[in-house]
């Protein structure tokens, strides 16, 4: 079956008809994905593998990250042997579901297996990073034998008890959906509303299959799938009129508008109508942090990154001074808002979210979808320049950091200077929880740059396995990566994945002993770590087989020396390791700012009872 016109989401090809991967009926929702046989024997390679298999390559996987254990073994058969389909074996489950994590991200869905239990209990923590991020994480998990459920027995791999159902209880907060394939009778009909409802929801799904189902054939699968069509969601198009009716009263008669762009765009899909409506509104334009790269930052009026006491310079005092507000898609917790200290009224506020509009106080209009109404609401607003205009008169050029004298200890603003300098179009970013989200934000991102980073969940190691995973989803990009070296020892093993793998991104590791933004948040003598030999790590990872390159620098020249090396034409497929040695307390000055508030924040005496 030709799947070519079969898409996901952003970033990947869509569907002729501008629907996402859904029944060719034009009915959301899944389909039976054969027709009755007719009593004729299913063919041999009809099987529960294959289909789940045909299933993830046409809503646009060709990678699956794997761990294998004896309860997935077929089904890694099964995925292995599938044309379009390649299973990247991860060194941990973690690493795996964080590499599932960075695929989603470059190509709008990723895909993770692992086996019962002992896996998926590993790979829990990174499919609940991946639902606070809102990516569709397709999780499937090698489960018992089907004979022994409803049995007394006791399995290994579990807590000993017979009761299979502790993996399944834990995954079911962290996923939008839950499938235990334990019969062929209805299996496609549930691993197709699995993947269908990860693309819908855009969360992780989870999905165990009995370990001796994948190489079975049935029925069921004796044709090829049919594709998916899941059609956009449609706004009610009367709530749509009247909430771009009261947006355009609301906004029309403030003075200085601006608009802010916020994370959860992805998951409307609305990049495009938000910079249409940034162009037609004229309104002064920035981002929250984990917005960056969601929105170009080439846009005529955009300001930088907001984010209250640490926002790009003058952002914070336009935006905060404005008579109104248009947040599209905005998560508004406790380290985006800088330990609740944002200057912001909700009197003054229109609040996009990916099916919902909030004008002031209210009204609030539901079923009203962040692409229509921006795209609405761009043909509407009339055009006002003031806030831009201000922000105009008061901006100063940030200085640059002074420079170094020879031999002089490297300073990690340094650093980031020359890191500025490395990226193109054909570049992305990876920020590592840390002094790396503050300095990274500063970075002006060219056209086509990506840029991600796990802001509202935050697990440290995040980058090692997300940066394997993005690579992997994004060929055609060199990734540059700035990890902590606390960070780098949670996830480091995945390094020797990169190299079977072949990547080519670059990878900044900055080594300067400990866990330095918990150091700002709190002290203590846990924050410091044993100092590793990383450079010798990665060389021992390396072993000489594939492509590797490391250097350990400690002045700016040496960091010079060292990028030109990484981007020379001869290590241009190569992967590049460069140890950045710091002073333990060289931090953005963003990070004291935040760590401080945030430490304010978290401790907070109890309300009086």
């Amino acid at each position: 079956m030709d799947t070519s016109g079969i898409g996901s989401v952003d970033g990947h090809r869509p569907a002729a008809n501008g629907a996402v991967a859904c029944p060719a009926s034009g009915v959301p929702g899944c389909i039976m994905s054969s027709a009755s046989t007719g009593g004729v024997p299913p063919p041999r390679d009809a099987t529960l593998g294959r289909h789940i298999a045909r299933r993830l390559v046409q809503v646009g996987v060709s990678d699956v990250f794997a761990v294998p254990g004896d309860f997935n073994l077929t089904l890694l058969d099964h995925l292995i042997a599938e044309p379009g389909l390649r299973v990247v074996g991860c060194c941990n489950e973690l690493n795996a579901g964080y590499a599932a994590d960075g695929y989603a991200r470059a190509r709008g869905v990723g895909a993770c297996a692992v086996t019962f239990t002992v896996g998926g209990l590993s790979v829990l923590n990174a499919i609940a990073g991946a639902y606070s991020e809102n990516l569709p994480v397709v999780c499937v998990v090698g489960g018992p034998n089907s004979n022994d459920y409803g049995t007394n027995r006791i399995l290994h791999h579990t807590i000993g008890l017979p009761d299979f159902s502790q993996e399944l209880r834990c995954f079911q907060p962290v996923t939008c959906h839950q499938a235990v394939v334990n019969n062929l009778e209805d299996a496609h009909e549930q691993i197709d509303r699995a993947v269908s409802t990860a693309l819908r929801e855009s969360k992780p799904v989870y999905i165990s299959v009995s370990c001796n189902l994948p190489g079975l054939p049935h029925p069921t699968f004796a044709t090829d799938p049919v594709p998916y069509l899941l059609a956009p969601r449609p706004s009610n198009l009367m709530g749509l009129e009247a909430a771009v009716e009261a947006t355009v009263a609301f906004l029309d008669k403030a003075v200085k508008p601006v608009m802010v762009a916020g994370p959860k765009i992805r998951v409307a899909k609305a990049g495009d109508a938000f910079v249409k409506l940034a162009e037609a509104s004229g309104y002064a334009v920035a981002a929250m942090p984990s917005a960056k790269g969601l929105v170009p930052e080439t846009l005529p009026r955009f300001l930088g990154t907001y984010w209250g006491a640490v926002s790009t310079a003058f952002c914070a005092e336009i935006v905060e001074s404005a008579d109104a507000y248009l947040f599209a898609g905005p998560i508004f917790n406790d380290y985006s808002s800088v330990g609740y200290s944002f200057l912001l009224k909700k009197d003054k506020a229109v609040v996009v979210q990916p099916d919902r509009v909030t004008v002031g106080n209210g009204p609030t209009f539901g079923c009203v979808m962040m692409k229509d109404f921006l795209s609405a609401l761009a043909k509407r607003v009339r055009a006002n320049t003031t806030a831009y205009d201000n922000y105009r008169r008061i901006f100063v050029p940030d200085g640059q950091p002074p420079e170094c004298e020879p031999g002089e200890p490297l300073r990690v603003n340094v650093l980031f200077k020359h890191i500025q300098r490395m990226l193109t179009g054909d570049s992305a970013v990876i920020a590592e929880t840390g002094d790396s989200w503050f300095n990274c934000q500063k970075l002006r991102l060219p056209d086509g740059c990506g840029y991600e980073f796990q802001m509202q969940y935050g697990s440290i190691g995040w980058s090692v396995g997300a940066l394997l995973g993005y690579a992997q989803g994004a060929p055609d990009k060199r990734i540059i990566a700035c990890i902590g070296d606390g960070s780098f020892q949670v996830t480091a093993q995945d390094v020797s994945t990169m190299l079977r793998c072949e990547q080519r991104s670059i990878i900044f590791l900055i080594n300067n002993g400990g866990y330095t933004i918990e150091v700002e948040i709190h002290d203590g003598p846990y924050n410091v770590i044993k100092n590793w030999d990383y450079t010798g790590l990665v060389d021992a990872i390396h072993n000489g087989q594939g492509k590797c390159w490391t250097a350990r620098v400690a002045t700016e020249e040496e960091l010079t020396a060292a990028i030109a090396t990484a981007t020379a034409d001869d290590n241009k497929d190569c992967l590049c390791f460069i140890e950045v040695v710091a002073h333990k307390d060289d931090t953005s000055k963003e990070l004291l700012e935040w760590g401080s508030r945030v430490s304010a924040a978290n401790s907070r005496p109890p309300n009086p009872q």
